[in-house]
């Protein structure tokens, strides 16, 4: 059988992508707002620099989820965003 890929649409730049290669952020109704775990309402966001900056520059995590996203998840994105830039060049 042929598995098709589940694709989830960018908050920041509207591209859809494949499921995977996008960092999934969380509204969860116990914990707050999280990154890739648990259940509850989902914003996908592309694992570019400009994608992050757009996304916080016109608030586009907090309107997809409908509430505040604190700084430390955005912060926790960007050093994850830091993390796999340092690895590609490492890799070079």
């Amino acid at each position: 059988m042929n598995q098709r890929p589940i694709l989830r649409r960018c908050v920041a730049c509207r591209q859809l992508l494949d499921r995977s290669s996008l960092w999934r952020v969380i509204r969860d109704h116990q914990d707050g707002v999280r990154v890739d775990g648990g259940m509850g309402r989902s914003a996908y966001l592309c694992r570019r620099e400009a994608c992050l900056e757009e996304a916080r520059r016109r608030k586009r995590l907090q309107k997809a989820l409908r509430c505040q996203v604190p700084d430390d998840i955005l912060a926790a994105l960007e050093q994850r965003l830091r993390d796999s830039t340092d690895v590609t060049a490492e890799a070079n």
